[in-house]
């Protein structure tokens, strides 16, 4: 839970900055890739993401543009990670603009559940850091090439001049 905006800020960013990166990364016909066909594409989860986190905000009573035809799964990736830009700024911007620290302890409702206004935040964040994960391994399937997220990806630590760590 957070106690401060400024906390949900500077880890929003963060955790952004590298959502961002891995919607970066993405192909158009990387979006395709599946683990099964009972399961979201690369695609659908990404747009998942992107498309979920205004309606997020607007359940916690935080209000932000929507994004335009949040069902339908846009077929370029650089339009994802377009649309993700400006939502990740419009979150930011609206927590700041409409909520305190002083108001992060209230209660709301949210999806039928009691918690506070800071629990919502941490829910926030936590969603894209879950589907993130899940894009991280169909990446992966996909031949494309994962950014590090919390360290080096397994293509990165040769950069760093290193050998990735052994399987």
């Amino acid at each position: 839970m957070y106690s401060s905006i400024a906390g949900f800020i500077e880890d929003w960013n963060q955790e952004a900055a590298s959502t961002q990166n891995v919607l970066d990364a993405l192909t158009n016909t990387s979006l395709k890739q599946q683990v099964s066909s009972d399961d979201r594409t690369l695609g659908r989860i990404a747009w998942h993401i992107v498309a979920s986190i205004p309606g997020m905000l607007n359940e916690f009573g935080i209000h932000v543009p929507q994004v335009d035809n949040p069902e339908t799964v846009p077929q370029s990736a650089k339009e994802i990670a377009g649309v993700f830009r400006r939502v990740s700024a419009d979150t930011a911007h609206a927590v700041k603009e409409q909520w305190t620290d002083a108001s992060l302890t209230e209660e709301v409702n949210v999806f039928g559940r009691t918690m506070t206004k800071g629990a919502t935040l941490l829910l926030l964040v936590k969603h894209i850091i879950h589907h993130r994960g899940q894009m991280s391994v169909l990446m992966r399937q996909a031949g494309v090439r994962v950014p590090g997220i919390y360290g080096p990806s397994r293509e990165e630590w040769a950069q760093l001049g290193m050998d990735a760590p052994t399987i």
